[in-house]
């Protein structure tokens, strides 16, 4: 009776072990999430490689570009083909730490983000001193805001320019055209237009008053609340959406800033992205499976090809064409509507995506390489982590031909490039990937072994305990039939004696 007590306790311990090496399998990658989602969440900083606050563990780098114009005379005069020469890099490496950091009470942070830049001379071609010739960004942009105005105010405005010496060329230093220069027509705007229409600066450069604090304030979600939204914007200076546009999506707020993403990615993911000189939102679509910095797998993300498409091509983009057709060429993205109504188009380097004849109404640009001009993002996507980055853009200069004002009479409706950047990171530190390691391969291995071990222990257990109950049968077998045999025996020998007596 003991015996079948145990054996009856070693077949439910063997069917526990199998039943829970069943629930292994099917749950164990599930209760993995549960912890990934705990981690990324945790924005106190107690967990440097995920946190969402403070120093950044990367150091990203921005490689610029420019265009230096070689002919600006001969194509002023005679109406020659401009001829550019494109220099660079210059390499500038960066520095992200978040200011005036605040947690609220719905699951969000808010902050304003502080980016400093550092000349590396060693990296770049030149220095910031190098001198370009490139367009005279102000005033084409003056000039071609004025086509539809009244005719005396062009001329009024090309007298001005004669008594200011302004040319529709500057000649500038590298670090003048990216950190900014004194520019005289914006000093005279600053002076003479309605306070309600007055620029915020009187200097001039592509990246003027992007070096330091930002006075913008960035509200994320931890993704404490709802882990689908880690990282996503939830405002920008208060506000939750963009009012530029035709229609909520493209309004919307709702993406990354780039550097961290919602866990747990599928092929299926469409990542987006806002930055504010990018004036939207710009969706990435998955491409390929990449190797990483030591080994770790990701998945690549890039812009689909038709993200800056006509309208014509691509329908959807009619909402960033709200004063509508003439809309953006195909291949380029208007952002006049957050540069102070300039005509400043935004294409991918070289004109990639775009009609080539763009490029070949210029000398000196070369096709363009989708190894080298295509924008990407690599995301390790159990963790949602950026690997690797470039975040390539070209500035272009849409210039409009105005025949009232004499400096750009002879100047033809042509889109001029001025520069452009590679900003990203080529891969992360050893702190990063090392976790980044674990959590991609520790869970598969954890989950094999331990449902192994539990189906094996479980196997074996039932194994031994049938093994005993029929061993343990046959026993009572052998006791019975050996106890029949002397009981006949017995008898048998009782009828002998009986017969002799």
């Amino acid at each position: 009776m003991y015996k079948t007590k145990f054996e009856g306790f070693v077949v439910a311990v063997s069917v526990g072990f199998l039943l829970f090496g069943i629930i292994v399998v099917v749950f164990f990658m599930s209760w993995v999430k549960l912890v990934i989602n705990h981690v990324r969440s945790d924005v106190t900083g107690r967990i440097p490689s995920f946190r969402m606050v403070g120093e950044a563990p990367v150091i990203p780098t921005i490689r610029v570009y420019i265009f230096n114009v070689t002919n600006a005379d001969e194509f002023l005069n005679n109406g020659s083909k401009p001829i550019v020469e494109e220099l660079g890099p210059y390499v500038y490496t960066e520095r992200w730490e978040k200011k005036n950091i605040t947690f609220n009470d719905n699951g969000t942070v808010s902050f304003n983000q502080e980016k400093l830049y550092f000349f590396d001379e060693s990296q770049s071609v030149g220095t910031e001193d190098d001198v370009v010739v490139v367009p005279n960004i102000p005033m084409l942009s003056a000039t071609s805001q004025s086509k539809h105005a009244a005719r005396f105010l062009r001329l009024a405005m090309a007298s001005i320019m004669d008594i200011l010496k302004i040319k529709p060329f500057v000649e500038v230093s590298v670090g003048q055209l990216l950190w900014g220069y004194e520019d005289p027509l914006l000093k005279l705007a600053k002076d003479v237009v309605p306070k309600e229409q007055k620029l915020p600066y009187e200097e001039f450069g592509l990246m003027y008053n992007k070096n330091g604090t930002s006075h913008d304030r960035l509200t994320i979600f931890t993704g404490a609340s709802d882990i689908t939204k880690y990282g996503l914007i939830d405002r920008w200076n208060g506000k939750s959406n963009l009012s530029h546009y035709t229609t909520d999506e493209c309004n919307s707020f709702e993406a990354s800033d780039g550097s961290i993403f919602p866990p747990h990615m599928t092929k299926n993911t469409t990542i987006h992205i806002f930055d504010k000189d990018l004036c939207r939102r710009l969706p990435l679509v998955f491409e390929k499976e990449v190797v990483g910095s030591d080994d770790i797998p990701g998945y690549r993300f890039t812009p689909p090809k038709d993200v800056f498409a006509s309208v014509d091509e691509n329908p959807d983009n009619m909402c960033f064409c709200p004063q509508g057709p003439p809309c953006a060429p195909s291949g380029f993205f208007n952002v006049s509507l957050c540069q102070y109504d300039s005509p400043i188009l935004l294409s991918f380097p070289h004109f990639y995506l775009a009609n080539d004849s763009y490029r070949t109404a210029l000398e000196g640009i070369s096709p363009a390489d989708p190894e080298k001009h295509r924008f990407y993002i690599d995301v390790q996507p159990i963790m949602g982590t950026a690997m690797s980055a470039k975040a390539r853009v070209q500035i272009n200069l849409a210039v409009s031909q105005v025949v009232d004002i004499k400096q750009v009479a002879t100047f033809p409706d042509i889109v001029f490039p001025i520069l452009w950047f590679e900003e990203g990171l080529n891969s992360l530190p050893k702190e990063m990937t090392s976790l980044m390691g674990l959590a991609n391969t520790v869970p598969p291995i954890a989950r094999a072994g331990l449902s192994g071990v539990l189906f094996a222990l479980g196997a074996i257990l039932l194994v031994v305990a049938i093994w005993r109950l029929v061993r343990g049968g046959q026993q009572v077998e052998f006791l019975a039939s050996s106890t029949r045999s002397r009981q006949s025996s017995q008898q048998d020998e009782r009828v002998s004696h009986e017969q002799r007596a």
